[in-house]
């Protein structure tokens, strides 16, 4: 029976973190969940000074968790079976890794119609994940019981503390993202019970946002191309590594939108929020966000946080802010 829930959210574009922090607190928990997307996001984290990554499988198995891919996700087999290789290769047990017999699995043809129609208008990774969720509505999807290894397959059961790890983020929700430009599944942490669980259970939301803003992919309303070449943005791109774990793309950066993060630590029910990269405006020496319809400018990275603290405690719940640097590497 399933004891506890954490939910961590990332509250932007994506990118904010969420495998750092989910990596970090994993110890405490029996087992460590994903509820949607596929292999088009993925997760960074450092273990003993050594870079690791993940596609699909949730960062739970870095601490030797049991690591649930849920019923809301969509698998490549094939790609599915090359991190199963590469996670056991480095020397982690891979038999705590299981896919619900729900989820849906990714086709070529998926892989093929992504890349030809989607790709280069909607800015997708191409790996299908569009055309398997469009298929799975029309009740045409190949379910994963039909093509996994039964070795892989979840007996659907949950037990003791759960930590859920969101894939993407808030703002490309494919209800409350700006649509088109969403991915293809829900990333709001409530929809996390489709792992079987009620909302009742949901103990505490941990919402993982930058002290900037980034995005990967196409979105010519909120990231236009006038963000490339700016100097100062130019240099968070490097001093911050913003390219993409799955796709290598380089992110579009954009100062902090404060109201864009409150709405979505509303929209979330987020208890705790950790704000990450704080490091990298100390490094560039400029301290900016964008908030009351204008681009504030502070002295110094302590202005700017306090700020952001004042305004996040006078408009949201959260009960703790908690401001982290880019000294794990992430």
């Amino acid at each position: 029976m399933t004891q506890h829930v954490c939910i961590v959210v990332g509250l932007a574009w994506g990118d904010e973190g969420k495998g750092k922090i989910v990596n970090s607190i994993a110890p405490n928990f029996d087992v460590v969940c994903r509820w949607n997307g596929g292999a088009n996001a993925g997760h960074t984290v450092y273990i003993d000074g050594k870079k690791l990554k993940t596609h699909l499988v949730p960062t739970g198995i870095f601490s030797g968790k049991k690591c649930v891919i849920g019923p809301g996700c969509v698998v490549n087999v094939d790609k599915f079976l090359e991190e199963i290789s590469y996670l056991r290769s480095n020397g982690f047990d891979t038999s705590l890794v299981k896919v619900s017999p729900r989820a849906h699995i990714i086709t070529e043809a998926h892989v093929r119609y992504d890349n030809y129609y989607l790709k280069e208008k909607l800015g997708t990774t191409g790996n299908g994940i569009a055309p398997c969720y469009s298929d799975k509505m029309m009740r045409k999807g190949v379910l994963a019981r039909e093509a996994l290894p039964k070795e892989f397959l979840w007996d659907e059961k949950l037990e003791g503390k759960i930590l859920c790890e969101g894939a993407q983020s808030v703002w490309l929700d494919i209800d409350h993202g700006n649509y088109p430009y969403v991915t293809s599944s829900s990333t709001l942490p409530y929809s996390a019970c489709s792992l079987g669980f009620t909302h009742k259970d949901i103990h505490r939301v941990i919402g993982v946002a930058k002290i900037y803003d980034t995005r990967s992919g196409n979105d010519p309303i909120e990231f236009p191309e006038s963000l490339w070449g700016q100097e100062l943005l130019d240099r968070i791109i490097e001093e911050g590594q913003e390219y993409g774990t799955t796709t290598g793309r380089k992110r579009k950066v954009n100062w902090l939108f404060l109201p864009k993060l409150i709405k979505a630590i509303n929209l979330c029910g987020v208890d705790e929020l950790i704000i990450n990269k704080c490091d990298v405006l100390e490094k560039i020496g400029y301290f900016r966000l964008y908030d009351a319809g204008e681009m504030l400018e502070f002295s110094s990275l302590e202005e700017m946080e306090n700020y952001i603290v004042k305004e996040i405690h006078e408009k949201t719940k959260v009960n703790d802010v908690i401001f982290s640097s880019n000294k794990d590497g992430i």
